[in-house]
């Protein structure tokens, strides 16, 4: 197991008044200077390396929006997470905590950030999770859906692992995870949520180091404009073609219009790579027979059996 710290560049705060405060509890005030020079635009990375893997490629592990790397580890009701399933399963693994998030850590604003973090309520991830039904209490927790496979009684602790965010980071946080890439590739990429569509640019912008892309409830697809339907335009995501693509889908779609734009936007670029002649495959839980999963199956009661199919689809790439 080792730690990195990867990406990022040096910028400089200049002009900033010097305070006089009390920085160690009972130390008295001091000079306050934070003129200077910082790392921005680093990720984390924590490696899990096996003494005998049974597959050549690592999986590398992307988190959702406001989140971190710890939604792999564990889940809310204190189970072990796909993290372990996978080293189970014989892969390396790589967790990561993007930039800006748990501890890749975060920069002055509007210094180097030009805005403030937004933050997710709870209320908001009940809804937007499709946990279950508005929350009219006062800890964001509503009536659940029927058949609802994630442990809702644990929410409480989904709610405290939730981070800031900055809006318009994905430059930022794309040229770290290419740095990533560099450095772990070739490997399979497992994104969640926001994770899952920059595994999907990752396939365009590193076609040589991902061999395989598990986006797990993806969103932020690359943009298929019209004029890129044509063959000429469609050139451009040749390279992603050739990668296979897995798309794994829960339930409850029927909830919120928010996720039926979503899916539908990971529906257009599927639909460009099957057409380039790639492998844009769907795996549809409910359709599969496996009902009741939120946004986040990976910490749903039944995470195990979802990732059972994700493990068998990546076998029978490797036939």
């Amino acid at each position: 197991m080792q730690s990195h710290f990867i990406g990022g560049a040096q910028r400089t705060v200049r002009d900033l008044p010097i305070q006089h405060r009390e920085v160690v509890r009972n130390g008295g005030e001091r000079p306050l200077d934070m003129n200077g020079s910082y790392a921005v635009g680093q990720m984390y990375a924590m490696e899990y390396r096996l003494a005998r893997p049974r597959s050549p490629l690592p999986v590398l592990l992307w988190h959702g929006g406001g989140m971190t790397g710890a939604q792999w580890e564990s889940t809310p009701d204190g189970r072990q997470g796909w993290l372990w399933r996978l080293l189970e399963a014989g892969h390396d693994v790589v967790v990561c905590d993007a930039v800006e998030r748990g501890r890749a850590g975060w920069a002055m604003f509007p210094e180097i950030y030009a805005e403030a973090p937004v933050f997710r309520s709870a209320e908001e991830a009940w809804t937007l999770f499709r946990i279950g039904h508005g929350a009219p209490s006062g800890d964001g927790v509503g009536e659940p859906f029927v058949g609802q496979r994630f442990p809702h009684e644990n929410f409480g602790a989904l709610v405290r692992q939730m981070v800031p965010r900055w809006l318009g980071h994905e430059a930022m946080a794309m040229a770290a995870y290419d740095a990533l890439l560099e450095q772990f590739g070739p490997c399979v990429v497992m994104g969640h949520s926001q994770g899952g569509g920059f595994a999907a640019h990752a396939a365009i912008r590193k076609p040589h180091l991902v061999r395989a892309v598990v986006g797990v409830e993806p969103t932020g697809m690359p943009v298929v404009q019209q004029e890129q339907q044509g063959q000429e335009g469609a050139d451009a995501f040749a390279p992603a073609s050739a990668i296979p693509h897995l798309a794994v889908w829960g339930d409850h779609f029927a909830h919120s219009p928010q996720w039926q734009k979503y899916r539908a936007q990971t529906d257009v670029y599927w639909q460009l790579l099957r057409r380039l002649g790639g492998r844009a495959e769907v795996l549809d839980l409910p359709t599969a027979g496996i009902t009741g999963n939120s946004h986040f199956c990976m910490l749903d009661t039944n995470g195990d059996e979802v990732l059972g199919r994700v493990l068998a689809w990546l076998e029978r790439l490797g036939r």
